[in-house]
């Protein structure tokens, strides 16, 4: 019997097992309760990194628990393979896109099948097929013909390194989400969806999402931005015959009008757009503003016209064009209060605007307040308000609304922050966009029995931008009802409009249809949703918002895809710098004497511990892990060094002690089947089983729980317990083996490699995959650990549950071996006994 543990040999044997039995293919049994695990699935990008490792055993974990808890269980894989990486990739390398995606699926695929993740495999899908596609192709025709889809013009991100059009979500901090260029602000024709029409159940039904976490519900919430308030006439004093009388503002401050002291619209107003077409300026300016970050700099064009205050009597205030007013929220315009906000004081100061202060923070004296660089936005009472002065905020705002609606210049309203989704993109390796441009005018959808449209083959991709509006070919086509010339949409749909739908495909990914009614209503919602909080925003609320438009458009009988939602931590690594300042990957740095050093023995410049990434070189090959340690200690590093939602720095000493545990249980396994029952000095067998019990109760709360790293540490507890009583001779055979058994499939969702392999060396039946879950007893009563001590000196310790007597106890201890040898030959004078804790033998010769 060989005591070295095989990593390469067992791990190989066992994903071969799994794979030819298809034990983790799955299907409909109506006799079983379903559970859908789900990892958001991966760009394929080349290889697979450690955030993949950790993502996918978090859901591994659930999948391998939930299935040996009898549950019927659904673990699909597939491929996000549209975007943008490809596309540039294509263009370094000078091949089509498709082929350095194909290639990079078949790598990952290997790097995922050898980590031993139990995945439905036969359900992969990958977004840049045209089975898959021709389906969202479908989805979009309806949306367009319910008037949930429609082109406009409008103001868009422009993303000038990537020659493409952002959506609001894809810009972080004014820069575009991938490139980290400043986005422009460009007007180009756009496809939308009525993301906005949703705007209120999207934000209600969060509330029925108990098992999500509570920053992501808020991140959305945010987002979605609801606001109640009142939208008030403000009429024009000039017109200069450019065909207006007023302009309406919604505000959620109505108590600061007093303090309004400008006003201004954004550049796709209506009165702007006639200001802009009639004056040269005004031209400029626009011009200027669409070559700027309109999140950094706050600039306006001050126009001719006057507004009058409608509540002070022959107050009028300036008119702006400015370039941060949104044309997509409320009205399009505002009136701005200097003295309560930093973005209209900031402005008011730019251009020499008057600030009134209209609220007084409750320890200043209204003859002493000021305001100067910094706007007051606390609590205070009104001041400089007519009807207003004295009362705090809220009672303000409740008397000037009923006051503004009482007169009718205004009336209540309430607005959201959530923008239509533009689904435009400007690239090749995207879903085209089914429809034509007839020479006559008319948009006209592709006839769905024609769908889909695929994109036309290239051999090679060169420059950038919108390609296929080049392909002159695949461009130009004719009308199918009428015979007339037209062309093609050449934009594409973003990519976040193949992963808002994939969940649903995985059902029936072979099926004709996207979807059918019998595999929907069995697998939805996803039980378990895992992926970075990252993807909080877009991906999540646009994958809701899908759900809740398919329902409308008669697909589909559910409200929400995700019951549950679990957001993990990145996997981090030091940086490292040479003496060029150049990056170091961690394969380029020996550590001497605590010191770091390159391969020409230059000390190395350690840097901050981040996130893994290419760009810094701080990565670690998960193939090069498997190769030296084996997939198990890659898992349980990454399950065990870290709780699951927090982050988790990759450490040499960390997965070396993986690779040592791991090869100490196998040790131990061994040792056990040697075990002699005639060897035994004492037997502790009790306190085992009693061990056992505890933690197997623990660990199921723990993996119900998310708390993985606790659940190994209750691993490590009860194998320590073990080595103890195998080293020192203080259990039998049977004993340790019934015991190793349960830890096998305690240790399956971990490390079920090892588990399988345990499993089988103990003659366990069948697969330790599809045995039961272990369950321990219900410890309904306290545990008591009560110290035997003799003269005072504590020679044993007895385990009871609940409460116990002293004449329990003493029964107990003439059972006990080690006891009963050190009181023979000797009288008990004396019983000391403290209840649940300590009993004392007095003892004489």
């Amino acid at each position: 019997m060989s005591h070295r543990y095989n990593h390469k040999k067992i791990e190989s044997y066992w994903q071969d097992h799994w794979d030819k039995n298809d034990v983790f293919k799955s299907s409909i049994n109506t006799k079983k309760k379903k559970y859908y695990v789900l990892e958001m699935f991966p760009y394929p990008s080349g290889k697979i990194h450690m955030g993949h490792v950790r993502n996918y055993a978090l859901g591994d974990v659930v999948a391998r628990y939930k299935k040996m808890c009898g549950f019927n269980v659904l673990h699909p894989m597939g491929w996000d393979a549209f975007g943008l990486p490809a596309e540039n990739a294509a263009i370094n390398e000078k091949k089509p896109p498709s082929e350095w995606t194909y290639k990079n699926i078949a790598t990952m695929k290997i790097q995922l099948k050898s980590m031993g993740f139990s995945l439905d495999w036969s359900r992969e899908i990958a977004t840049c097929h045209p089975d898959y596609y021709k389906h969202e192709q479908s989805f979009f025709l309806d949306m367009l013909d319910k008037g949930l889809a429609y082109k406009k013009e409008s103001l868009v991100n422009w993303d000038p390194i990537d020659k493409t059009v952002l959506a609001n979500e894809q810009v972080i901090d004014g820069k575009g989400w991938r490139s980290g260029a400043p986005i422009e602000q460009k007007k180009l024709s756009q496809w939308f969806l009525k993301t906005s029409q949703y705007s209120n159940e999207l934000l209600d039904c969060l509330n029925k999402l108990p098992n999500w976490p509570e920053k992501v519900k808020t991140m959305q919430s945010n987002w979605i931005g609801k606001s109640n308030g009142v939208e008030i006439k403000f009429n024009i004093k000039n017109q200069y015959n450019y065909g207006f009388n007023e302009i309406n503002v919604f505000t959620t401050r109505p108590d600061t009008i007093f303090g309004a002291t400008f006003c201004a619209i954004s550049f796709d107003h209506p009165l702007a757009k006639k200001i802009i077409e009639n004056e040269v300026m005004a031209q400029k300016f626009k011009e200027k503003c669409e070559k700027l970050n309109h999140e950094k700099e706050k600039i306006g064009f001050k126009t001719k016209l006057e507004i009058e205050h409608p509540l002070i009597t022959n107050k009028t205030l300036p008119l702006f064009i400015a370039n941060f007013v949104l044309m997509d929220y409320g009205s399009g315009a505002i009136f701005g209060c200097p003295a309560h906000d930093q973005r209209d004081l900031d402005f008011a100061k730019k251009y020499h605007l008057d600030v009134m202060p209209v609220i007084l923070p409750k320890d200043k004296k209204e003859s002493e307040f000021i305001i100067n660089n910094e706007a007051f936005v606390g609590e205070g009472k009104l001041i400089n308000s007519s009807f207003l002065n004295g009362f705090t905020i809220e009672e303000a705002k409740r008397i000037v609304i009923a006051k503004i609606t009482q007169t009718k210049i205004g009336k209540e309203k309430t607005n959201y922050k959530l923008r239509d989704w533009g689904l435009s993109r400007q690239r090749y390796w995207g879903c085209p966009i089914p429809v034509l441009y007839r020479e006559d005018g008319e948009i006209i959808p592709v006839p769905k029995e024609q769908l889909p449209v695929t994109l036309p083959n290239i051999k090679e991709i060169t420059g950038s931008g919108n390609i296929l509006n080049n392909l002159s070919e695949w461009k130009e086509t004719h009308c199918p009802k009428t015979g007339m010339k037209a062309l093609r949409e050449t934009d594409t749909f973003d990519t976040f409009f193949e992963s808002s739908w994939y969940f649903l495909r995985y059902c029936n990914p072979r099926h004709k249809d996207a979807f059918n009614n019998k595999d929907i209503n069995y697998w939805l919602p996803v039980d378990q949703y895992i992926g970075g909080i990252e993807h909080a925003i877009l991906h999540l609320l646009y994958s809701r918002f899908f759900v809740k438009a398919l329902r409308d458009m008669g697909h589909l009988n559910i409200e929400e895809p995700f019951e549950g939602l679990f957001t993990q931590g990145m996997v981090t690594h030091k940086t490292y710098r040479s003496i060029n300042n150049e990056w170091l990957s961690p394969g380029e740095v020996v550590v001497k004497n605590g010191e770091y050093f390159d391969k020409k023995n230059n000390l190395v410049q350690v840097g901050k511990i981040e996130k893994m990434s290419k760009s810094k070189k701080n990565v670690i090959d998960p193939s090069n892990i498997v190769n030296l340690y084996g997939a198990d200690t890659a898992r349980w590093f990454v399950l065990s060094d870290s709780p699951p939602d927090r982050d988790l720095e990759w450490t040499e000493s960390g997965i070396a002690g993986s690779f040592k545990f791991i090869n100490k249980v196998w040790d131990l396994a061994n040792q056990s089947l040697l075990i002699k029952n005639e060897n035994i000095v004492e037997n502790k067998e009790e306190k085992l089983t009693t061990k056992l019990e505890e933690v197997i109760n623990t660990i199921t709360k723990n993996i119900e729980e998310f708390h993985y790293n606790k659940a190994i540490a209750n691993l490590y507890e009860i194998i320590n317990t073990l080595q103890k009583l195998i080293l020192n001779k203080n259990i039998t055979k049977k004993t340790s083996v019934d015991a190793i058994k349960k830890i096998s499939l305690l240790f399956q969702p971990f490390i079920p490699h090892l588990s399988e392999e345990l499993w089988k060396l103990m003659k366990g039946e069948g697969l330790a995959i599809n045995q039961k879950w272990p369950t321990g007893k219900i410890l309904d009563k306290k545990i008591h650990n009560i110290a035997v001590q003799i003269n005072g000196k504590t020679k044993e310790i007895i385990i009871f549950e609940g409460e116990t007597s002293k004449e329990d106890v003493m029964s107990k201890i003439k059972m006990n071996k080690k006891i009963k040898n050190a009181i023979i030959d000797k009288s008990i004078e004396r019983v000391i006994y403290v209840p649940n804790k300590i009993i004392n033998l007095v003892v004489k010769k």
